[in-house]
């Protein structure tokens, strides 16, 4: 099959991985694959330096004038970010190509759910990476499908976790980390809270955050400056390839309040770091059944009860791990998530031609 990957998004995070990892792993079945994406973005960097076709738009707008005039030689349209899908629904009467559309967010429909509908609706195939992501779909009376998002083994790096340490001064210290970009749906204040109230009973703690700036950024410098936190709390800002460092924490955090599933969390499962997290969206399912702590979005005290547990009881913290990690192995392997997206294809491309 000649496939199609859009995804619209200038910088690198769950989405975008999900949109590489595909790729690869359809290239490696034998599909010629080509990806449509924003011009100068980090996916576009990444794709081609693994080798990949790519092509590049630098608007939103652009994506569906290309799929217009260029799509048509492909089988296969699979929409990976949500802003371009009506473009490629507006160009089809032009390429004349089955869409397939993954949501990847888990956000209430606001406003005009009717504008939602119409294009999921309209959409040959649609794909969510978690039930809390079907969900509005569901609601709305139209069939999804659940594929989860995949994980990728992580090349063990010690001498990178060693020097990590040693740059930011931390040896000596037991580390609580996340990696989730200052914004909003994040919810870095919570964490934030929660990691003074965590600081001021474990003295050997430092919290270590790594991701990009947001529109949270600005209320999270300050509550860490209202909190007293100073080195306490670190913010790291956004690091290539930082899943390599989490052997270095002794509890991964997940305080958002919105949540599809969670790659980061994901990562640290499959390295056997316990995960402490909020009940948001995905991240209910993926840490049920013991593999990881619970709290309620905006719940600080909750949140910090949870870190201290397991930085307290070692046993707990090897318990969720072990867990997390047999999930993982069991659920999100990456050549699992290809086939289950090539047999959708399969179909797709099938009912078109009927």
């Amino acid at each position: 099959m000649r496939i199609l990957q859009i995804n619209s998004e200038r910088g690198w995070r769950g989405g975008e991985r999900q949109t590489l990892l595909t790729a690869l792993g359809l290239r490696e079945r034998g599909h010629e694959v080509a990806l449509l994406v924003r011009a100068g973005g980090a996916l576009e960097e990444r794709a081609q330096a693994q080798g990949l076709r790519t092509h590049a738009v630098k608007t939103t707008a652009q994506f569906g004038a290309w799929l217009a005039r260029y799509a048509r030689p492909y089988d296969v349209l699979h929409v990976q970010t949500a802003n371009v899908l009506a473009w490629a629904l507006l160009a089809k009467p032009m390429h004349r190509r089955p869409v397939i559309f993954s949501r990847r967010t888990s956000f209430p429909v606001k406003g005009f759910s009717g504008f939602s509908r119409l294009k999921w609706a309209c959409t040959d195939v649609r794909v969510a990476i978690s039930a809390a992501a079907a969900s509005a779909m569901r609601e709305m009376g139209l069939s999804v499908q659940v594929i989860p998002s995949a994980v990728p083994a992580v090349t063990p790096n010690p001498s990178r976790v060693q020097e990590f340490i040693a740059r930011e001064n931390l040896r000596g210290y037991r580390l609580a980390g996340t990696a989730a970009a200052l914004s909003p749906e994040k919810d870095p204040v919570t964490l934030i809270h929660a990691a003074a109230q965590v600081c001021a009973k474990h003295p050997d703690v430092v919290f270590v955050h790594w991701g990009a700036e947001g529109a949270a950024a600005d209320a999270a410098r300050q509550a860490i400056q209202d909190l007293g936190l100073g080195d306490r709390y670190r913010l790291l800002g956004f690091e290539s390839g930082v899943e390599q460092l989490y052997p270095a924490l002794a509890v991964f955090v997940m305080a958002s309040r919105h949540e599809a599933l969670g790659s980061s969390v994901l990562d640290a499962m499959v390295q056997s770091v316990p995960v402490v997290a909020t009940q948001a969206g995905g991240l209910k399912e993926l840490l049920a059944e013991g593999r990881g702590l619970l709290s309620a979005p905006g719940d600080s005290s909750d949140l910090a009860r949870h870190i201290g547990e397991v930085l307290s009881e070692p046993e707990l913290g090897r318990a969720l791990a072990e867990r997390s990690l047999q999930e993982v192995q069991n659920r999100y392997g990456v050549e699992a998530m290809v086939q289950a997206y090539e047999s959708l294809y399969r179909q797709a491309t099938a009912a078109t031609t009927k």
